[in-house]
């Protein structure tokens, strides 16, 4: 016969004996095992003697508050998840706390249907997860990083992973918010679910709330089928809002309706729907202006911020430069079939003097293009710059008519064509590129050499 395993038991620690029975009663009739204790000396007696898969711990308690509870809990079993109760007063602790390790907090009075439905799902969670194929928390970003800001908000993405809070992401167009938010997913508990993304600044404010909350058919023109909205298709995962400070005030009255009750309604609809999602959030506004002159609500701004984490330019960080370099260079290297370019020591010296306005975007954008572009398989600064223009935007680097990179060279070989009466032969030639590399340039910026030809 299969064994069949122990059922899973969850720590309670409250100094309010009211709490330990509601809490003792609803567990134990999911068919958890329960264990109470009246503060956190007594709960860590039980920790160091029983096999606990969560703790729910208030955060304000004499002796040993919630805390030095989870200071204590980190040391004795790494990775185990706790949940935090606290009253609205304490929310900042609980915050704080999250922070420091702790997986999610739940505001007093809490209730009681909803925390156990929360526990549950994060024991399934936790009980589904593969050790083996589970995100080494050492990988991927960090061996990209060397300065002391990323170093900090690589430990700081860790910590907030291992819970469902939301985040709030900011920084300028291009720093990797996105790449963040995905980390922070893929190291979470959610990692196996969905990770939905929505551009909130790309969507039309007409199509956002239909592509957030879904629709009926026969709802409005068009409709003509029933459509679930993202923030459905992201239940169990991670709902990551990308430029949230654009949407428009009905859809902030909307998004902060759910973020408060967890439910959401398709257009059109009647019944409500609840979603477990955790949501982040990201934009390279500035909300606390965009609040003052009225064009973001405040009490959506602090739903979204539990959690803020600020990821610094890349001018701030120069010392990154030369590990994403090698990174993007093995990335391109092997994606367009080429054998191994050389990064020599001054074209290194030039990109990490560069101003970088677009960031690491730009700089993954611009290691792209020296690859087809370069000779010899050797990047060189030329490689990267036509005409001083990049040297113009070192030199101003808040100027508005800064050109990228990727303008730069646009117009390079628009300017070589017209040259050249639009024979891209020729055009590569004075380029001092290959044909292959020219061909490659005119399809990705959707070059016309044709009607160029056409007016010589």
């Amino acid at each position: 016969m299969k064994n069949t395993p122990p059922p899973q038991s969850v720590l309670v620690v409250d100094d309010d004996r009211n709490v330990l029975e509601v809490l003792d009663a609803r567990l134990s009739s999911c068919g958890l095992t329960v264990y109470k204790a009246d503060g956190g000396r007594k709960a860590l007696q039980i920790l160091k003697t029983r096999r606990i898969d969560l703790v729910v711990s208030d955060v304000k308690m004499p002796e040993m508050d919630g805390m030095a509870l989870l200071t204590e809990i980190i040391q004795i079993q790494p990775g185990l998840p706790v949940i935090f109760l606290t009253a609205y007063a304490n929310v900042p602790d609980a915050v704080k706390a999250v922070k420091s390790g702790a997986v999610d907090y739940v505001e007093k009075p809490f209730d009681g249907k909803a925390l156990t439905e929360k526990i549950q799902l994060m024991l399934l969670e936790c009980q589904d997860a593969d050790p083996v194929q589970a995100v080494d928390p050492d990988a991927d970003t960090d061996d990209q990083v060397k300065s002391p800001a990323m170093k900090n908000l690589h430990g700081l993405v860790k910590k907030v992973a291992r819970s469902s809070v939301n985040v709030l992401i900011l920084g300028e167009s291009g720093v990797g918010k996105e790449r963040i938010a995905n980390r922070i997913h893929q190291l979470g508990h959610r990692r196996k679910k969905p990770f939905v993304v929505v551009d909130c600044g790309a969507t039309p404010a007409g199509l956002l709330e239909s592509e957030l909350f879904g629709h009926v058919k026969g709802s409005f023109t068009h409709a003509v089928n029933d459509k679930k909205g993202l923030i459905e298709t992201a239940d169990t995962g991670t709902l990551f809002l990308d430029e949230i400070g654009n949407i428009s005030h009905e859809m902030q009255i909307r998004l902060l309706r759910f973020i408060e009750d967890r439910t959401i309604r398709r257009i059109g609809g009647l019944k409500g729907t609840p979603v477990d999602c955790r949501i982040i959030a990201a934009t390279n506004a500035d909300l606390g202006e965009a609040i003052k002159t009225g064009r973001f609500r405040e009490d959506l701004f602090f739903r979204l911020r539990v959690v803020t984490l600020t990821i610094p330019p890349l001018r701030e960080r120069k010392a990154d430069i030369p590990l994403l370099v090698d990174h993007f260079t093995r990335q391109y290297c092997s994606q367009h079939g080429v054998e191994m370019v050389r990064v020599l020591e001054e074209t290194m010296d030039w990109l990490c003097d560069y101003s970088w306005p677009g960031n690491v975007r730009e700089l993954k954008n611009a290691i792209e293009g020296g690859i087809v572009m370069c000779r010899d398989h050797v990047l060189r600064p030329e490689d990267f710059h036509v005409a001083g223009v990049t040297e113009t935007c070192a030199e101003n680097q808040t100027g508005d008519d800064c050109l990228s990179l990727e303008e730069s060279e646009k117009h390079t070989i628009l300017r070589a064509l017209e040259q050249t009466g639009g024979v891209q032969k020729d055009a590569a030639e004075v380029l001092g590129i290959s044909r292959r590399a020219i061909h490659y340039k005119i399809k990705k910026y959707g070059i016309d050499a044709g009607s160029i030809k056409a007016r010589h």
